[in-house]
């Protein structure tokens, strides 16, 4: 039955589920580069919310703690990842305060719009959370697949939710004021 071990068949697939979520991850970490390449331009952070950022930080931080030697084997993969997935998330949430608006910190703005939804940053965090849930399956370890199984779920719901509102705008055609005045 060694077929069915993680020491067997199962343990090639789980190399494979984790470089396939490396390669997704590092494009998730970079998707975001557009976006602020807009708030550095404009000097603003328009009305982008920097919770993400925040969230995919505090994410980063658990799973490199998770997959370090002194809590759990076999999950190095975790460790060189959600470093780099660290650091460029702590560099985004350092550009963002220095580029918001003390009128508008922490203000989210709900619009149907899918100008502030950046589509990679949606679709690179669906394809991160798959692989890294096929990781934790083949690797039969429940605190890898179970939030990636979470998140891949939450991905395909923001995916829709994407597709959904940019079947009601007309790409590229800003609904929204670049920066809104408050007076």
């Amino acid at each position: 039955m060694e077929f069915f071990t993680v020491d067997g068949y199962f343990s090639k697939w789980k190399d494979v589920a984790g470089i396939a979520g490396n390669i997704f991850a590092f494009g998730l970490f970079v998707s975001p580069m557009p976006t602020f390449r807009r708030i550095m331009r404009n000097k603003s952070t328009e009305q982008f919310s920097g919770l993400p950022y925040i969230y995919a930080l505090l994410n980063c931080l658990i799973c490199l703690w998770y997959g370090s030697p002194y809590v759990s084997q076999r999950n190095f993969m975790l460790v060189t990842v959600n470093g780099v997935g660290a650091t460029f998330q702590l560099c985004y949430i350092i550009l963002f305060i220095l580029h918001t608006d003390k009128k508008t910190k922490n203000l989210v703005i709900q619009t149907k719009s899918v100008e502030f939804m950046p589509f990679y940053l949606s679709l690179s965090t669906f394809l991160m959370s798959a692989s890294f849930f096929m990781f934790g399956l083949f690797n039969s370890d429940a605190f890898v697949y179970t939030p990636n199984g979470i998140g891949t779920v939450l991905g395909i719901v923001q995916l829709s939710l994407y597709c959904y509102y940019h079947r009601n705008s007309i790409e590229g055609e800003t609904k929204e004021p670049l920066i809104v005045s408050y007076v």
